[in-house]
C-alpha cells in the first residue's frame, strides 16, 4: 500500500494485522482520500469513512507512527502521545523535523492506494 501526504510520497512499513489487511482491501479498487486535521500540536487525524477491526493497546507514539483511533480514524504523528491505539505502520523515510514540516502547518490530504 502506498501513502501520499499532500504531494509527498512517503515510505511506510505496514504492520501485519487485521486492521492493515482491511485497509489494503478498502483501497484495492480505488485510492482513498482522507482529509487530515491538526490536533493537539503533534498529530493529524482524519475519518476513513468506515470501521476497521481494532486491536488497541496502550502505547507511546513517536513521529512517523500511523495508528487507527476509534476504529474509523487514521492518525499520523509528527510528535509523541500516549494512548490506546491500533498500530497501522510507521513512516521510515522522513526525520521528525521533516514530518513536522510536512504535517505541522495546517490541514493536509492523505491518499492511500494499492501498489
Amino acid at each position: 500500500m502506498k501513502m501520499t501526504i499532500g504531494d509527498t510520497d512517503v515510505t511506510v512499513v505496514w504492520e501485519r494485522n487485521e486492521s492493515v489487511a482491511a485497509l489494503k482491501e478498502l483501497v484495492k479498487g480505488h485510492p482513498l482520500t482522507v482529509r487530515l486535521s491538526m490536533y493537539g500540536g503533534f498529530e493529524q487525524v482524519g475519518s476513513l469513512g468506515t470501521e476497521l477491526p481494532l486491536s488497541d493497546e496502550q502505547t507511546v507514539t513517536q513521529a512517523g507512527d500511523i495508528v487507527l483511533y476509534s476504529g474509523n480514524q487514521i492518525v499520523v504523528f509528527y510528535g509523541s502521545n500516549s494512548w490506546a491505539y491500533t498500530r497501522l505502520g510507521h513512516i521510515t523515510d522522513k526525520t521528525a523535523e521533516e514530518l513536522a514540516a510536512l504535517l505541522g502547518n495546517g490541514d493536509v490530504t492523505l491518499i492511500l492506494s494499492a501498489e
